[in-house]
Protein backbone atom coordinates (compact mmCIF):
# COMPACT_ATOMS: atom_id res chain seq x y z
CA UNK A 1 0.00 0.00 0.00
CA UNK A 2 2.84 2.37 0.93
CA UNK A 3 4.49 1.66 -2.42
CA UNK A 4 1.27 2.54 -4.24
CA UNK A 5 0.98 5.83 -2.32
CA UNK A 6 4.64 6.63 -3.04
CA UNK A 7 4.19 5.91 -6.77
CA UNK A 8 1.04 8.07 -6.90
CA UNK A 9 2.84 11.00 -5.25
CA UNK A 10 5.86 10.56 -7.56
CA UNK A 11 3.66 10.52 -10.69
CA UNK A 12 1.84 13.65 -9.48
CA UNK A 13 5.13 15.46 -8.87
CA UNK A 14 6.49 14.50 -12.29
CA UNK A 15 3.25 15.63 -13.94
CA UNK A 16 3.50 19.04 -12.22
CA UNK A 17 7.14 19.34 -13.19
CA UNK A 18 6.42 18.71 -16.85
CA UNK A 19 3.38 21.00 -16.98
CA UNK A 20 4.38 24.30 -18.66
CA UNK A 21 4.11 27.45 -16.57
CA UNK A 22 1.71 30.16 -17.70
CA UNK A 23 2.74 33.82 -17.65
CA UNK A 24 0.89 35.97 -15.13
CA UNK A 25 -1.21 38.80 -16.50
CA UNK A 26 -1.08 41.73 -14.07
CA UNK A 27 -1.76 44.54 -16.51
CA UNK A 28 -4.71 45.94 -14.57
CA UNK A 29 -2.95 45.56 -11.23
CA UNK A 30 0.20 47.31 -12.51
CA UNK A 31 -1.77 50.25 -13.90
CA UNK A 32 -3.74 50.56 -10.66
CA UNK A 33 -0.55 50.90 -8.61
CA UNK A 34 1.29 53.27 -10.93
CA UNK A 35 -1.75 55.53 -11.42
CA UNK A 36 -2.67 55.66 -7.74
CA UNK A 37 -2.88 59.06 -6.00
CA UNK A 38 -0.21 58.02 -3.49
CA UNK A 39 2.43 58.23 -6.24
CA UNK A 40 1.43 61.88 -6.81
CA UNK A 41 1.84 61.76 -10.58
CA UNK A 42 5.33 60.15 -10.71
CA UNK A 43 7.17 63.34 -11.68
CA UNK A 44 10.90 62.80 -12.26
CA UNK A 45 12.95 63.53 -9.14
CA UNK A 46 10.05 63.23 -6.69
CA UNK A 47 9.20 60.68 -4.03
CA UNK A 48 6.38 59.44 -6.27
CA UNK A 49 8.92 58.52 -8.96
CA UNK A 50 11.00 56.69 -6.33
CA UNK A 51 7.95 54.69 -5.17
CA UNK A 52 7.21 53.78 -8.79
CA UNK A 53 10.82 52.70 -9.45
CA UNK A 54 10.84 50.56 -6.28
CA UNK A 55 7.64 48.86 -7.44
CA UNK A 56 9.12 48.20 -10.88
CA UNK A 57 12.30 46.72 -9.38
CA UNK A 58 10.16 44.29 -7.35
CA UNK A 59 8.13 43.39 -10.43
CA UNK A 60 11.29 42.82 -12.50
CA UNK A 61 12.67 40.57 -9.74
CA UNK A 62 9.40 38.62 -9.43
CA UNK A 63 9.23 38.10 -13.20
CA UNK A 64 12.80 36.75 -13.20
CA UNK A 65 14.73 39.46 -15.02
CA UNK A 66 18.41 40.06 -14.36
CA UNK A 67 19.49 43.53 -13.20
CA UNK A 68 21.14 45.55 -15.97
CA UNK A 69 21.38 49.05 -14.57
CA UNK A 70 24.46 50.66 -13.06
CA UNK A 71 23.20 50.01 -9.51
CA UNK A 72 21.24 46.78 -9.67
CA UNK A 73 18.15 47.44 -11.78
CA UNK A 74 18.58 51.23 -11.58
CA UNK A 75 20.43 53.64 -13.82
CA UNK A 76 20.50 57.08 -12.21
CA UNK A 77 20.91 60.26 -14.21
CA UNK A 78 21.16 63.82 -12.92
CA UNK A 79 20.48 66.94 -14.95
CA UNK A 80 19.93 70.66 -14.67
CA UNK A 81 16.42 71.77 -15.62
CA UNK A 82 16.39 73.65 -18.94
CA UNK A 83 15.78 77.40 -18.89
CA UNK A 84 15.82 77.59 -22.69
CA UNK A 85 13.33 75.14 -24.25
CA UNK A 86 15.46 74.94 -27.42
CA UNK A 87 18.73 74.07 -25.64
CA UNK A 88 20.20 70.63 -25.02
CA UNK A 89 19.75 69.22 -21.51
CA UNK A 90 22.90 69.20 -19.40
CA UNK A 91 23.56 65.92 -17.63
CA UNK A 92 25.77 66.54 -14.61
CA UNK A 93 27.05 65.00 -11.39
CA UNK A 94 27.01 68.40 -9.68
CA UNK A 95 24.45 68.12 -6.87
CA UNK A 96 23.55 71.83 -6.92
CA UNK A 97 20.25 72.70 -8.64
CA UNK A 98 19.94 69.27 -10.23
CA UNK A 99 17.18 66.69 -10.53
CA UNK A 100 17.91 62.96 -10.40
CA UNK A 101 15.82 60.40 -12.25
CA UNK A 102 15.97 56.61 -12.36
CA UNK A 103 15.73 54.32 -15.37
CA UNK A 104 14.73 50.78 -14.36
CA UNK A 105 16.45 48.14 -16.51
CA UNK A 106 16.07 44.34 -16.57
CA UNK A 107 17.56 41.69 -18.85
CA UNK A 108 16.91 38.23 -20.28
CA UNK A 109 20.28 36.77 -21.24
CA UNK A 110 19.95 34.13 -23.95
CA UNK A 111 23.71 34.26 -24.70
CA UNK A 112 22.76 35.72 -28.07
CA UNK A 113 24.72 38.18 -30.19
CA UNK A 114 21.86 40.68 -30.51
CA UNK A 115 19.47 42.27 -28.01
CA UNK A 116 15.97 43.63 -28.45
CA UNK A 117 15.12 46.68 -26.31
CA UNK A 118 11.52 46.93 -25.10
CA UNK A 119 10.73 50.25 -23.45
CA UNK A 120 8.08 52.53 -21.97
CA UNK A 121 8.33 55.63 -19.78
CA UNK A 122 6.89 55.52 -16.26
CA UNK A 123 7.20 59.19 -15.25
CA UNK A 124 4.39 61.71 -15.58
CA UNK A 125 3.55 65.33 -14.68
CA UNK A 126 3.14 65.18 -10.90
CA UNK A 127 0.74 67.97 -9.91
CA UNK A 128 0.72 69.50 -13.39
CA UNK A 129 2.85 72.51 -14.19
CA UNK A 130 4.49 72.81 -17.58
CA UNK A 131 2.95 70.37 -20.01
CA UNK A 132 -0.40 70.16 -18.22
CA UNK A 133 -3.57 70.98 -20.15
CA UNK A 134 -5.55 71.42 -16.91
CA UNK A 135 -6.83 74.99 -16.77
CA UNK A 136 -8.07 75.19 -13.19
CA UNK A 137 -6.06 77.34 -10.75
CA UNK A 138 -5.67 74.74 -8.01
CA UNK A 139 -3.07 72.01 -8.41
CA UNK A 140 -4.23 68.44 -8.92
CA UNK A 141 -2.51 65.07 -9.23
CA UNK A 142 -1.97 63.98 -12.83
CA UNK A 143 -2.03 60.18 -12.48
CA UNK A 144 -1.14 59.42 -16.09
CA UNK A 145 -2.91 56.07 -16.35
CA UNK A 146 -2.73 56.07 -20.15
CA UNK A 147 0.39 58.27 -20.19
CA UNK A 148 2.15 56.05 -19.50
CA UNK A 149 1.21 53.48 -16.89
CA UNK A 150 -0.45 51.69 -19.81
CA UNK A 151 2.81 51.23 -21.72
CA UNK A 152 4.70 50.10 -18.61
CA UNK A 153 1.99 47.53 -17.78
CA UNK A 154 2.24 46.05 -21.29
CA UNK A 155 6.05 46.04 -20.98
CA UNK A 156 5.80 44.02 -17.74
CA UNK A 157 3.34 41.64 -19.40
CA UNK A 158 5.72 41.07 -22.32
CA UNK A 159 8.61 40.48 -19.93
CA UNK A 160 6.61 37.85 -18.06
CA UNK A 161 5.60 36.13 -21.29
CA UNK A 162 9.12 36.06 -22.71
CA UNK A 163 10.63 34.73 -19.46
CA UNK A 164 7.94 32.04 -19.25
CA UNK A 165 8.48 31.07 -22.89
CA UNK A 166 12.21 30.67 -22.30
CA UNK A 167 11.62 28.56 -19.18
CA UNK A 168 9.22 26.29 -21.05
CA UNK A 169 11.46 25.73 -24.05
CA UNK A 170 14.79 23.96 -24.39
CA UNK A 171 15.58 26.18 -27.39
CA UNK A 172 16.61 29.70 -26.47
CA UNK A 173 15.64 32.73 -28.52
CA UNK A 174 18.09 34.16 -31.03
CA UNK A 175 17.99 37.52 -29.21
CA UNK A 176 18.48 38.75 -25.68
CA UNK A 177 15.87 41.14 -24.25
CA UNK A 178 16.46 44.39 -22.39
CA UNK A 179 13.40 45.87 -20.67
CA UNK A 180 13.59 49.56 -19.81
CA UNK A 181 11.16 51.72 -17.85
CA UNK A 182 12.37 55.25 -18.60
CA UNK A 183 12.08 58.31 -16.42
CA UNK A 184 12.38 61.92 -17.60
CA UNK A 185 10.31 61.42 -20.76
CA UNK A 186 7.94 64.25 -19.98
CA UNK A 187 10.89 66.62 -19.47
CA UNK A 188 12.32 65.83 -22.91
CA UNK A 189 13.08 62.11 -23.41
CA UNK A 190 15.83 62.45 -20.78
CA UNK A 191 16.04 58.87 -19.52
CA UNK A 192 16.25 57.32 -22.98
CA UNK A 193 18.60 60.08 -24.14
CA UNK A 194 20.90 59.36 -21.20
CA UNK A 195 20.85 55.61 -21.87
CA UNK A 196 21.65 56.13 -25.55
CA UNK A 197 24.79 58.02 -24.47
CA UNK A 198 25.58 55.69 -21.54
CA UNK A 199 24.25 52.24 -22.48
CA UNK A 200 24.56 49.40 -19.98
CA UNK A 201 25.09 46.94 -22.84
CA UNK A 202 27.03 47.37 -26.08
CA UNK A 203 24.97 49.73 -28.21
CA UNK A 204 26.16 47.87 -31.33
CA UNK A 205 24.41 44.73 -30.04
CA UNK A 206 20.94 46.34 -30.02
CA UNK A 207 18.97 44.77 -32.86
CA UNK A 208 15.87 46.96 -32.71
CA UNK A 209 13.78 48.86 -30.16
CA UNK A 210 10.05 48.62 -29.38
CA UNK A 211 8.40 51.51 -27.52
CA UNK A 212 4.91 51.77 -26.04
CA UNK A 213 3.54 55.15 -25.02
CA UNK A 214 -0.21 55.65 -24.42
CA UNK A 215 -1.54 52.25 -25.48
CA UNK A 216 -4.47 52.19 -23.05
CA UNK A 217 -7.30 53.97 -24.85
CA UNK A 218 -8.02 51.90 -27.95
CA UNK A 219 -11.20 53.12 -29.63
CA UNK A 220 -14.13 51.06 -30.86
CA UNK A 221 -12.71 50.87 -34.40
CA UNK A 222 -9.54 49.16 -33.02
CA UNK A 223 -7.20 51.70 -34.60
CA UNK A 224 -3.56 51.33 -33.60
CA UNK A 225 -0.84 53.73 -34.72
CA UNK A 226 2.61 52.28 -35.37
CA UNK A 227 5.49 54.70 -35.93
CA UNK A 228 8.95 53.89 -37.26
CA UNK A 229 7.71 51.44 -39.90
CA UNK A 230 10.27 52.76 -42.38
CA UNK A 231 13.29 52.32 -40.09
CA UNK A 232 13.87 48.72 -41.22
CA UNK A 233 12.81 46.96 -44.45
CA UNK A 234 11.44 44.04 -42.39
CA UNK A 235 8.87 45.96 -40.41
CA UNK A 236 5.96 46.60 -42.77
CA UNK A 237 5.55 43.03 -43.94
CA UNK A 238 5.90 41.70 -40.38
CA UNK A 239 3.28 44.11 -39.04
CA UNK A 240 0.87 43.09 -41.79
CA UNK A 241 1.49 39.35 -41.50
CA UNK A 242 0.69 39.32 -37.77
CA UNK A 243 -2.34 41.62 -37.83
CA UNK A 244 -5.89 40.33 -37.82
CA UNK A 245 -7.30 42.58 -35.08
CA UNK A 246 -6.36 46.19 -35.77
CA UNK A 247 -6.86 49.00 -38.20
CA UNK A 248 -3.18 50.00 -38.47
CA UNK A 249 -2.18 53.59 -39.14
CA UNK A 250 1.48 53.57 -40.19
CA UNK A 251 4.05 56.34 -39.92
CA UNK A 252 7.48 55.66 -41.39
CA UNK A 253 9.43 58.26 -39.41
CA UNK A 254 11.73 57.16 -36.60
CA UNK A 255 11.45 60.59 -34.96
CA UNK A 256 8.50 61.44 -32.71
CA UNK A 257 7.57 62.71 -29.25
CA UNK A 258 8.55 59.59 -27.32
CA UNK A 259 11.56 57.52 -26.27
CA UNK A 260 11.98 55.54 -29.50
CA UNK A 261 13.49 58.72 -30.98
CA UNK A 262 16.60 58.40 -28.76
CA UNK A 263 17.31 54.98 -30.26
CA UNK A 264 16.56 55.93 -33.85
CA UNK A 265 19.10 58.76 -33.53
CA UNK A 266 21.84 56.20 -32.81
CA UNK A 267 20.86 54.21 -35.92
CA UNK A 268 18.68 51.55 -34.33
CA UNK A 269 15.42 50.42 -36.03
CA UNK A 270 12.39 51.36 -33.93
CA UNK A 271 8.68 50.61 -33.66
CA UNK A 272 6.47 52.83 -31.52
CA UNK A 273 2.89 51.82 -30.57
CA UNK A 274 0.19 54.37 -29.69
CA UNK A 275 -3.62 54.31 -29.42
CA UNK A 276 -4.15 58.06 -29.80
CA UNK A 277 -4.73 61.20 -27.79
CA UNK A 278 -7.97 61.97 -25.95
CA UNK A 279 -9.66 64.61 -23.83
CA UNK A 280 -7.93 63.40 -20.63
CA UNK A 281 -4.42 63.77 -22.07
CA UNK A 282 -2.14 65.61 -19.61
CA UNK A 283 -5.05 66.24 -17.26
CA UNK A 284 -5.93 64.93 -13.77
CA UNK A 285 -8.74 62.91 -15.36
CA UNK A 286 -6.36 60.39 -17.00
CA UNK A 287 -7.32 57.65 -14.52
CA UNK A 288 -7.09 53.86 -14.52
CA UNK A 289 -10.83 53.12 -14.77
CA UNK A 290 -10.93 54.76 -18.21
CA UNK A 291 -8.48 52.34 -19.83
CA UNK A 292 -9.40 49.69 -22.37
CA UNK A 293 -7.76 46.64 -20.80
CA UNK A 294 -9.02 44.23 -23.45
CA UNK A 295 -7.33 46.45 -26.05
CA UNK A 296 -4.10 46.44 -24.04
CA UNK A 297 -4.10 42.65 -23.96
CA UNK A 298 -4.57 42.55 -27.74
CA UNK A 299 -1.64 44.96 -28.20
CA UNK A 300 0.55 42.79 -25.97
CA UNK A 301 -0.39 39.73 -28.07
CA UNK A 302 0.41 41.62 -31.27
CA UNK A 303 3.83 42.84 -30.12
CA UNK A 304 4.68 39.39 -28.74
CA UNK A 305 3.87 37.80 -32.11
CA UNK A 306 5.94 40.41 -33.95
CA UNK A 307 8.92 39.68 -31.71
CA UNK A 308 8.52 35.94 -32.26
CA UNK A 309 8.21 36.39 -36.04
CA UNK A 310 11.39 38.50 -36.23
CA UNK A 311 13.41 36.19 -33.98
CA UNK A 312 15.01 34.17 -36.79
CA UNK A 313 15.73 37.15 -39.06
CA UNK A 314 19.11 37.92 -37.55
CA UNK A 315 20.28 41.53 -37.27
CA UNK A 316 17.74 43.85 -38.88
CA UNK A 317 18.94 46.42 -41.40
CA UNK A 318 18.55 50.06 -40.32
CA UNK A 319 17.14 52.65 -42.68
CA UNK A 320 16.98 56.42 -42.20
CA UNK A 321 13.59 58.04 -42.70
CA UNK A 322 12.33 61.50 -43.51
CA UNK A 323 12.15 63.57 -40.34
CA UNK A 324 8.60 64.86 -40.52
CA UNK A 325 9.06 67.07 -37.44
CA UNK A 326 11.51 69.25 -39.41
CA UNK A 327 8.74 69.96 -41.94
CA UNK A 328 6.17 70.93 -39.32
CA UNK A 329 5.14 74.57 -39.71
CA UNK A 330 5.54 76.92 -36.76
CA UNK A 331 2.42 78.79 -35.67
CA UNK A 332 1.57 81.61 -33.30
CA UNK A 333 -2.01 80.58 -32.53
CA UNK A 334 -3.92 77.40 -31.76
CA UNK A 335 -7.46 76.27 -32.41
CA UNK A 336 -7.72 74.69 -28.95
CA UNK A 337 -8.53 71.13 -29.98
CA UNK A 338 -7.14 67.67 -29.39
CA UNK A 339 -6.59 66.25 -32.90
CA UNK A 340 -7.44 62.63 -33.63
CA UNK A 341 -4.02 61.45 -34.78
CA UNK A 342 -5.43 58.07 -35.78
CA UNK A 343 -7.93 59.49 -38.26
CA UNK A 344 -6.95 58.53 -41.81
CA UNK A 345 -9.83 60.07 -43.75
CA UNK A 346 -9.86 63.45 -45.50
CA UNK A 347 -9.61 66.43 -43.16
CA UNK A 348 -8.59 66.75 -39.50
CA UNK A 349 -10.95 65.11 -37.01
CA UNK A 350 -11.35 66.71 -33.59
CA UNK A 351 -11.00 64.34 -30.64
CA UNK A 352 -11.83 66.99 -28.04
CA UNK A 353 -12.04 70.72 -27.40
CA UNK A 354 -10.84 72.83 -24.47
CA UNK A 355 -12.88 75.56 -22.83
CA UNK A 356 -12.23 79.23 -23.60
CA UNK A 357 -10.47 78.48 -26.88
CA UNK A 358 -11.25 79.55 -30.47
CA UNK A 359 -12.73 76.13 -31.25
CA UNK A 360 -14.89 76.03 -28.13
CA UNK A 361 -16.13 79.58 -28.64
CA UNK A 362 -16.99 78.78 -32.29
CA UNK A 363 -19.11 75.81 -31.19
CA UNK A 364 -16.84 73.09 -32.60
CA UNK A 365 -17.37 69.65 -31.10
CA UNK A 366 -15.64 66.33 -30.62
CA UNK A 367 -16.06 64.31 -33.82
CA UNK A 368 -16.18 67.32 -36.15
CA UNK A 369 -13.89 66.99 -39.17
CA UNK A 370 -12.21 70.24 -40.24
CA UNK A 371 -12.42 70.49 -44.05
CA UNK A 372 -11.43 74.11 -44.63
CA UNK A 373 -9.66 76.81 -42.59
CA UNK A 374 -9.39 80.27 -44.11
CA UNK A 375 -8.52 79.86 -47.77
CA UNK A 376 -6.94 76.40 -47.25
CA UNK A 377 -8.53 73.02 -47.90
CA UNK A 378 -7.69 70.58 -45.09
CA UNK A 379 -6.86 67.07 -46.27
CA UNK A 380 -4.73 65.81 -43.35
CA UNK A 381 -2.86 66.89 -40.22
CA UNK A 382 0.00 68.52 -42.11
CA UNK A 383 -2.30 70.65 -44.28
CA UNK A 384 -4.19 71.69 -41.12
CA UNK A 385 -0.96 72.87 -39.49
CA UNK A 386 0.08 74.74 -42.63
CA UNK A 387 -3.29 76.49 -42.69
CA UNK A 388 -3.01 77.40 -39.00
CA UNK A 389 0.51 78.79 -39.41
CA UNK A 390 -0.63 81.88 -41.40
CA UNK A 391 -2.76 83.34 -38.58
CA UNK A 392 -1.86 85.74 -35.76
CA UNK A 393 -3.54 86.57 -32.47
CA UNK A 394 -6.71 88.57 -33.10
CA UNK A 395 -7.29 87.21 -36.62
CA UNK A 396 -10.68 85.82 -37.64
CA UNK A 397 -11.07 82.98 -40.13
CA UNK A 398 -13.83 81.07 -41.85
CA UNK A 399 -13.91 77.38 -40.97
CA UNK A 400 -15.89 74.49 -42.46
CA UNK A 401 -16.41 71.27 -40.52
CA UNK A 402 -18.26 68.07 -41.30
CA UNK A 403 -20.59 66.99 -38.49
CA UNK A 404 -22.29 63.72 -39.27
CA UNK A 405 -23.62 64.10 -42.81
CA UNK A 406 -23.74 67.91 -42.72
CA UNK A 407 -21.13 70.54 -43.54
CA UNK A 408 -21.20 73.46 -41.11
CA UNK A 409 -19.66 76.84 -41.89
CA UNK A 410 -18.75 79.23 -39.08
CA UNK A 411 -15.97 81.58 -37.95
CA UNK A 412 -13.15 81.25 -35.43
CA UNK A 413 -11.37 84.12 -33.73
CA UNK A 414 -7.79 83.52 -32.60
Amino acid sequence: MKKLVFLSVLIALLSCKNEPKVAENKIKEDVAFLADDKLEGRQTGTNGEVLASEYLVKRFEAIGLQPKGTEGFLQSFSFKPKTDPHSEVEFTTNADSTITGQNVIGFIDNKAKNTIVIGAHYDHLGFGGEGSLFREKEKAIHNGADDNASGVAVLLNLASRLVTQNNNSEIKDNNNYLFMAFSGEEMGLLGSNYFSKNPTIEAESINYMINMDMVGRMKADSTLAVYGTGTSPMFKQTLKANNDKFKIVENESGVGPSDHTSFYLIDIPVLHFFTGQHEDYHKPSDDSEKLNYEGMNLISDYIFNIIRDLDDNGELAFRKTKNESEETPRFKVGLGVVPDYLYDGKGMRIDGTREDTPAFNAGLQKGDVVLKLGDSTITDMMSYMRALSVFDNGDEADITVKRGEKNIETKVKF
